[in-house]
């Protein structure tokens, strides 16, 4: 058996790297201080730290969401972001549009799926859907993306229960791109009467070329963020970001990239995580529920702006 000094073994902690307990200073900042220098805590603060400078230096912050983002009663956070001028591309999945049209409109969202199951009435709102589908319809008249469509059918409303807590219409309000990405068969307005493959194809594709074209600013000190969309906006990306760079001879490269989820997934890990920052860049993992990381990353990034 062979020993060696404890001062040649290489250490992964140190104690200078441990939390702090509340002290006299209770405040978010003192609370961002406190946290280890450890493993995921690390990375937190390294995804903030790069969304922070992606701000200052006005590099892209692209923002990709799943619809149970919405649903968990986070728009008012993502909409601060906005107005802060941090985030300047959002991407959605369909079910993320559906919960916040509901939102706007109805002031409640996210309905018992078991029991609409049983009797066939499972995602059959007669406004929700016929609001969506004529929006997109109009959309493609008029040569507009889903997520505009969206937007300008809820501006145009005298009737909307919370205007203020919808996120694509505070983004075309404030003049950032936001971009819907639809599934066909795979969300609830899909079943109704007033549904056209037509217009959802067109004016989801429209928004597909939308954002390939806000990806090139990633370059050099962009971020991009998936919140909670396991399959659809990952897969969405990786093609965009390959006609991004098929046109700007291979920019964007040097991004950081980010996946916080509940859980996971195989498609984020390698389509945001790991793919894109292959050829320069840094892919994080955070996991946990979205109603308490997505809160205290956005704080996070503004206390860091404000400080």
């Amino acid at each position: 058996m062979r020993t060696v000094p404890v001062a040649r073994r290489p250490n992964k902690v140190r104690a200078s790297e441990f939390s702090s307990p509340p002290g006299d200073d209770r405040s978010f900042a003192a609370f961002l201080q406190s946290l280890p220098d450890v493993l995921v805590a690390r990375d937190f603060a390294q995804v903030v730290d790069a969304i922070v400078a992606a701000a200052r230096a006005r590099r892209a912050v692209v923002v990709m969401l799943g619809g149970h983002v919405v649903k968990t009663g986070l728009a008012p956070v993502l909409i601060d972001l906005m107005r802060r001028g941090v985030i300047t591309h959002l991407g959605m999945n369909g079910s993320a549009a559906i919960h916040d049209y509901e939102i706007a409109r109805f002031g409640a969202t996210s309905e018992d799926v078991a029991a609409g199951l049983k009797d066939g009435t499972f995602g059959m709102a007669e406004e929700t859907g016929r609001g969506l589908n004529e929006a997109f319809t109009r959309g493609m008249s008029t040569g507009h993306g889903m997520g505009e469509a969206v937007a300008r059918d809820l501006e145009a409303r005298d009737d909307l229960a919370n205007p203020e807590l919808s996120i694509l219409l505070n983004a075309f309000r404030l003049g950032i791109v936001a971009t819907v990405h639809a599934a066909l068969g795979a969300e609830i307005i899909h079943q109704h009467p007033a549904a056209d493959g037509a217009a959802i194809g067109d004016t989801s594709h429209r928004d597909f070329r939308r954002l390939a074209h806000a990806l090139p600013e990633l370059h050099d000190g962009g971020v991009v963020l998936n919140l909670g969309s396991a399959v659809i906006m990952p897969e969405v990306f990786l093609k965009a970001l390959t006609i991004a760079r098929n046109l700007t001879d291979g920019r964007p490269t040097g991004f950081t990239t980010c996946d916080l989820d509940m859980q996971r997934h195989y498609r984020p890990r390698v389509n945001v995580v790991q793919r894109p920052v292959l050829a320069g860049g840094r892919g994080y993992e955070i996991t946990g529920h979205h109603e308490i990381m997505v809160p205290l990353l956005a704080w996070a990034v503004a206390s860091r702006l404000d400080g």
